[in-house]
């Protein structure tokens, strides 16, 4: 599939639902109203589709812990690193719709981080920072409020049960360039390291992407994804990137491993764009 393809099919997916069933509003009322919050980032954050179900991504599990006058425009992509949801065109389709108002969230590094592809690869402190710096000033262009996010933690214990950080230096780099820049951070993998260690070795299973045939250390099922999107609400929240009045069902409200609310999530359907 081209990346033109790709783009255009990211794009309608991110569509919020509730906006498309909304009745006519006028514009001042809608932006006084309703903001946006666009989400860019890989797999760990995307909507998914039927074919890949269990396998969640956090982003589709926000919108539960946000308020009505918050939609969820979930722009992130399987495989994507920072520099090739750029170079693809992606933030670029994000900031033709971003307004005045809406928030940009980013989290990336999963893919960063493989150094044998070039598409994808940047270093920490260099061009990984450098990247996510185009997030922050293109969102603050469009008078939109840019919000980084440390990457969610892989599911990788040691032998005596001591959940592990995956992630290198890429957290640390994206702290420093939110220093620097006077960005809210969410740190999800401070937050998901400490959740998973909780959890354990056996119990974090039922969190990820562990089927009859596939072992996925990396990839939430719902009730991963819906605990992840607890922890980012609770940081928008409590790093007043959102007021309290928007953000909702913290705590205990929504139990993650009940049926009940792992039913809200929504794949799309079809299969997921190669």
């Amino acid at each position: 599939m081209s990346t033109t393809r790709r783009t255009a099919l990211a794009a309608l997916a991110a569509v919020p639902l509730a906006t498309a069933l909304a009745a006519p509003a006028t514009a001042a009322t809608a932006r006084h109203d309703r903001r946006t919050l666009f989400v860019a980032g890989d797999s760990t954050a995307a909507q998914k589709y039927l074919d890949a179900k269990p396998e969640t991504g956090w982003g589709m599990a926000l919108p539960l812990f946000l308020s009505d006058r918050v939609r969820v425009a979930n722009h992130a992509v399987n495989g994507c690193s920072s520099k090739s949801f750029v170079d693809e065109g992606r933030l670029d389709t994000i900031l033709a719709a971003i307004r005045p108002g809406d928030l940009l969230l980013i989290q990336f590094a999963h893919n960063d981080e493989k150094s044998a592809d070039p598409a994808r690869y940047t270093e920490p402190w260099s061009t990984y920072q450098d990247h996510l710096k185009l997030y922050v000033d293109g969102a603050r262009a469009k008078g939109a409020r840019p919000v980084l996010a440390t990457p969610v933690e892989r599911r990788r214990f040691d032998g005596d049960g001591n959940s592990l950080p995956t992630h290198g230096d890429y957290p640390a780099a994206m702290r420093a360039l939110a220093d620097e820049e006077g960005v809210a951070l969410l740190d999800i993998q401070a937050l998901s390291l400490a959740l998973w260690r909780k959890l354990g070795v056996e119990e974090t299973k039922t969190y990820f992407n562990w089927t009859a045939t596939e072992q996925d250390n990396t990839h939430v099922n719902p009730p991963g994804a819906i605990a992840v999107a607890r922890l980012v609400a609770e940081e928008l929240r409590g790093r007043s990137v959102l007021p309290a009045r928007d953000v909702r069902r913290l705590g205990d409200a929504v139990d993650e491993l009940d049926p009940a609310w792992q039913s809200r999530l929504t794949w799309l359907t079809g299969t997921t764009p190669a």
